[in-house]
């Protein structure tokens, strides 16, 4: 077996949509929120929308790490390339993610600034080993998925005396954000959706496990199936929730049992906890400032810290007043009600952090076609 043809079979999709059809009452409606930008893009990708019958909406979460990546934090990654001479390491994706005055990694480059794109963070390390008299910070981003390998480079930095490689962190956490989403105020400015359930990431659960949804589950009544990127996964899943919805069940679910388990990668949390601690609060782009949401390098590795290193104090900046992003990615609104959307926003010309990555809502619809129902844009002259 191939493991990617049989879940992309096209009777066993027919199938899982007559059943979803069959099960999903038509005097309700079932709004299931996929956090992950994984999903988002399989969604849109493989058509499983078009799939479901009228009453079952998906609704886009903050499931994208670049979508997530507030403005000031961009910022300090730039003005490390640009005013203090170091070597800027970074996924492709963060290079074109907006800043303030119109700047971008990508931009900083073109301006002089060592800015390389790299595949892992071990990239970063090799980079600051043959460059002993150059500083090189490595731009970390990402959910607990990324976070292990971070953390595996700053501790071997640590042991083997890499002292020119730094780390500028911004790994957030999963569950934190699904809390704000549930109960912030500050969520609640743009208005809310009333979900009726989670599907949970693939691979932020191999890491974490399931065991972190279930407190979701209980407190908040709302059941989770945490879910494989396949169309058919994702369709499983949807399958797993109007169930538990229809039969007043509020649980977490196993879909992607063939890579996922109760307790997680033990080994790949250790590491975690033994590089990294957590952070008060920490801005979301979108989502505000969330408290206990992200990670910061412990003390014993400060020597590979870009913030302690180069004395960073980071200074929040309010997104684009004409981009909806913050909306999309509460799941408010939908990518093709921003008005920007398709016209003076497309994946070349990214007007916010939903329309750069890949797995970004906003790219996800426009690539894949989801924008084909929405009034045409009016361009906006800046």
């Amino acid at each position: 077996m191939k493991f990617v043809d049989e879940f992309r079979d096209r009777d066993l999709g027919q199938g899982l949509a007559a059943a979803i059809a069959r099960e999903a009452k038509p005097e309700r409606l079932y709004q299931f929120m996929e956090f992950c930008g994984g999903h988002t893009h399989a969604i849109s990708r493989y058509g499983v929308t078009d799939l479901l019958p009228a009453n079952v909406r998906m609704v886009h979460g903050p499931g994208c790490p670049v979508c997530v990546l507030p403005i000031g934090r961009v910022d300090l990654a730039i003005d490390l390339a640009l005013g203090r001479g170091v070597i800027l390491c970074s996924y492709g994706d963060t290079l074109r993610v907006p800043a303030s005055a119109g700047r971008s990694l990508l931009k900083a480059k073109a301006a002089g600034g060592d800015v390389r794109m790299v595949y892992s963070a071990a990239d970063a390390l090799r980079i600051a080993r043959d460059n002993p008299q150059r500083e090189v910070v490595f731009l970390a981003i990402g959910f607990e998925t990324t976070t292990p390998p971070t953390a595996l480079v700053i501790r071997e930095a640590h042991a083997t005396g890499v002292a020119n490689f730094s780390v500028l962190c911004n790994h957030v956490l999963t569950p934190a954000a699904i809390v704000n989403i549930l109960q912030s105020p500050e969520v609640r400015d743009l208005g809310t959706v009333p979900l009726d359930g989670f599907v949970g990431p693939a691979h932020v659960s191999s890491i974490i496990g399931t065991r972190p949804y279930e407190f979701f589950a209980e407190e908040f009544r709302k059941p989770v199936v945490v879910a494989g990127f396949e169309p058919l996964d994702v369709m499983q899943a949807i399958l797993m929730l109007v169930r538990q919805v229809n039969e007043g069940r509020a649980e977490v679910e196993n879909q992607f049992s063939r890579v996922v388990d109760r307790d997680g990668n033990r080994r790949a949390q250790a590491i975690v906890a033994e590089v990294f601690e957590l952070r008060r609060e920490f801005e979301w782009r979108g989502l505000g400032t969330v408290p206990y949401s992200a990670l910061a390098i412990r003390a014993t590795f400060a020597a590979h810290d870009a913030e302690r290193r180069f004395g960073l104090e980071y200074r929040a900046v309010p997104d684009n007043k004409a981009c909806e992003c913050g909306a999309i990615l509460r799941g408010v609104k939908r990518p093709v009600e921003c008005k920007l959307f398709g016209g003076a926003c497309t994946p070349e010309t990214p007007m916010g952090s939903c329309m750069v990555s890949s797995e970004g809502a906003c790219a996800a619809h426009y690539s894949y076609g989801r924008f084909r129902d929405r009034v045409p844009a009016t361009p906006v002259v800046a």
